[in-house]
């Protein structure tokens, strides 16, 4: 489980090595002589041995631009705001020679990899975008004349991304048109109905404005009761310059993903807790989850789950034993079921055994990481009626993880269908997968559904506003270093 403050510091990627060890055969003495090895030492003489070979050869040339080009890559820097770069449009002077190739190099990165460096990135955000140099492209394109294809492959092709940034494109329009106006309780309805318009374009005036509450109830992910209660209004309040720092940091997410998803993974949302899972890159099954608490955040990761353990003891982390058990007391621990042992270096650690009761159920799904996180079962099953599900201590508890662990191992004739088998056999045993599934954490507090619409959720973390601060700063310094360069 992970215990790690949300906020500490930033850019620390913890990296995890093995280095393969080749053990070298004896082998018995030629029976010749071995060749002498001729050798370029340096000279006695004087004479210099030559250098070795480049090893940073100089980059790509990027070849002269026709005045059309440049007018092209000219407009595009202009519409930063359009794929969440900046919150609006700046003016900037037309860039000509290396001030535009910078400029552009620079827009290309962002796009592919992200407008923050990730050595501004928190710890707990621990997804790594991959190195990308778009000089060879670059090149490439303007020979070729092909500027706009290569500009349309930038971005994340993902119908998620896309969504979020024909989304964006509405939101700023609502803002500029001033926004909109706050709700009370004692709001009519009338006025209820012209704010939920602004976001909803299937409301009609025919239908009782409590259906088009529940719409709105949906889209930020509450209880769908109609009724105008303290947190719809509290959602519906949210100011439209919030939701734009939400949809761009959101955007900038998706641009920290690989260009290409595992087709079979495993999929958490941190912020809705929710679960899913994809069998040939479409979405089959679905559950609710329940994910670290504020003060107890879920990181983002990407990994790889290549087993279950059936009937797991909980191997009680250090400062959950130190905050909420040791307080009970030696006697109360042990009549709960606990166990405690010795530790080598002369300390105790807390141990619960496996069993009905145990916090980590009857199945742990492990993946390496850095938190010490994992999805596992739990014996406390009322939360996922709840819609709020923000209640771990980092891990991911999970609906319904037979189901889940019954999907990872089909094709494996004596797993399939054995699980429950298993488990009832109460004993602790780790079942090694017929095939690893990419398992992704991921926080989409926005997202459009598949009528476009704009969902929202709460940004329990405060990662949202805390990004798109990042993200204005990163354009705003990029922006400065364009102005400040020389043509």
């Amino acid at each position: 489980m992970v215990h790690l403050s949300p906020l500490r510091q930033a850019g620390q990627a913890v990296l995890l090595s093995l280095a393969p060890v080749t053990a070298l055969a004896q082998t018995p003495p030629p029976a010749e002589p071995a060749p002498q090895l001729q050798l370029d030492l340096p000279s006695t003489t004087g004479e210099v041995a030559p250098p070795p070979a480049n090893l940073n050869p100089p980059p790509i040339p990027i070849p002269a631009m026709s005045p059309a080009q440049q007018g092209y890559l000219n407009d595009w820097l202009k519409q930063g705001a359009q794929q969440g770069l900046s919150s609006r449009n700046r003016a900037t002077r037309a860039l000509s020679g290396d001030a535009l190739v910078s400029a552009v190099l620079d827009r290309a990165r962002a796009l592919t990899r992200g407008r923050v460096d990730t050595a501004d990135f928190l710890e707990v955000w621990a997804l790594r975008p991959a190195a990308f140099d778009p000089r060879p492209g670059l090149a490439a394109a303007i020979t070729a004349d092909r500027l706009p294809q290569w500009v349309a492959g930038l971005t994340p092709p993902y119908a998620g991304y896309e969504g979020l940034r024909k989304g964006l494109v509405a939101y700023e329009q609502i803002r500029d048109a001033g926004g909109w106006p706050s709700l009370t309780a004692q709001s009519d309805a009338a006025t209820v109905r012209r704010r939920l318009a602004m976001e909803d374009k299937e409301i009609s005036a025919a239908e009782p404005v409590s259906a088009a509450i529940q719409r709105a109830q949906r889209r930020y992910g509450l209880n769908p009761t109609g009724q105008l209660d303290a947190r719809t209004l509290a959602s519906l309040n949210v100011q439209v310059a919030d939701r734009i720092g939400a949809i761009m940091a959101n955007m900038e997410r998706w641009r920290w993903l690989p260009r290409q998803l595992p087709e079979n993974r495993v999929q958490v949302n941190i912020a809705a807790a929710v679960l899913t899972m994809f069998e040939g890159d479409q979405p089959v099954k679905s559950m609710r989850a329940v994910t670290g608490s504020p003060s107890n955040a879920t990181p983002m990761l990407a990994s790889s789950i290549r087993s279950i353990v059936v009937n797991p003891p909980w191997n009680v982390p250090t400062s959950i034993a130190k905050r909420e058990l040791w307080p009970k007391g030696r006697g109360t621990l042990i009549a709960q079921g606990y166990k405690i042992l010795k530790t080598p270096e002369g300390g105790e650690r807390i141990v619960q055994p496996a069993g009905p009761n145990s916090a980590l159920g009857r199945l742990k799904f492990d993946f390496d990481n850095p938190f010490a996180v994992y999805l596992h079962d739990t014996p406390a099953r009322g939360k996922f009626s709840s819609y709020d599900r923000l209640a771990s201590h980092g891990c991911v508890r999970l609906e319904k993880p037979v189901a889940l662990a019954e999907m990872m191992v089909q094709g494996d004739p004596e797993l399939e269908g054995q699980i429950q088998a298993l488990i009832d056999q109460g004993k602790t045993q780790r079942v090694s997968l017929p095939r690893e599934v990419a398992v992704y954490l991921l926080y989409w507090t926005a997202f459009a559904g598949s009528n476009g619409a704009m969902n929202f959720r709460e940004d329990p973390y405060g990662w949202d506003k805390l990004l798109a601060q990042k993200i204005e700063a990163s354009s705003e310094r990029a922006a400065a270093a364009t102005l400040a360069s020389k043509d």
